[in-house]
């Protein structure tokens, strides 16, 4: 039985958390094409993108924490099971308005609702940013992604085909967009 999202709880990433945050990730560069890194990362090499996302601002990262088990007298901490963040878009000035979104579960937390509750989170924290559009790649074929990003607002506007290559075949990406902060 899978837990409930209830014994889940979403605050801001920390730098403890990067040990775990690279273990989820690396799950992906391993076996899917969910990501287009080929390589594994060390937790050293991903420190650079976590200081990237600092606990306010537009670029946050947010990660989900299971709760269960928890028990502080025997020092078992509440475990990382998924996080979602919002980066930088393209480095030029005039796009710092728009960020891209993402979100990664443990595989055991997939299909349980953490992602959405992580977006939830997140899109709330940004409320206040000066934001107008959010952005989603998203590799093809993935039909969990699509709902969990069209759930949250967000509007299909195109896709890259063929753009990446990894486990020797081209993969394509469909690029998804969502309206933030006051609507004109």
């Amino acid at each position: 039985m899978t837990q409930p999202v209830a014994e889940v709880q979403v605050r801001a990433g920390i730098e403890s958390d990067l040990e775990a945050l690279t273990d989820i990730y690396n799950h992906y560069v391993r076996e899917t094409a969910l990501t287009f890194d080929t390589a594994p990362f060390t937790p050293e090499q991903r420190l650079p993108w976590l200081l990237s996302h600092p606990e306010d601002g537009p670029h946050r990262l947010l990660v989900a924490q299971d709760v269960r088990n928890v028990d502080e007298t025997s020092g078992t901490a509440p475990r990382v099971v998924g996080y979602a963040t919002s980066s930088a878009f393209r480095p030029k000035a005039a796009y710092s308005t728009s960020v891209e979104v993402s979100v990664y579960c443990s595989a055991e937390a997939t299909g349980r609702g953490v992602g959405t509750l992580l977006y939830s989170a997140l899109f709330e924290a940004l409320a206040g940013e000066d934001l107008h559009r959010a952005y989603a790649g998203i590799t093809q074929p993935n039909a969990s992604s699509v709902r969990l990003h069209e759930r949250f607002g967000f509007r299909h506007i195109g896709t890259y085909e063929e753009v990446g290559r990894k486990f020797d075949r081209y993969w394509d990406v469909a690029w998804y967009e969502k309206r933030l902060g006051p609507q004109t």
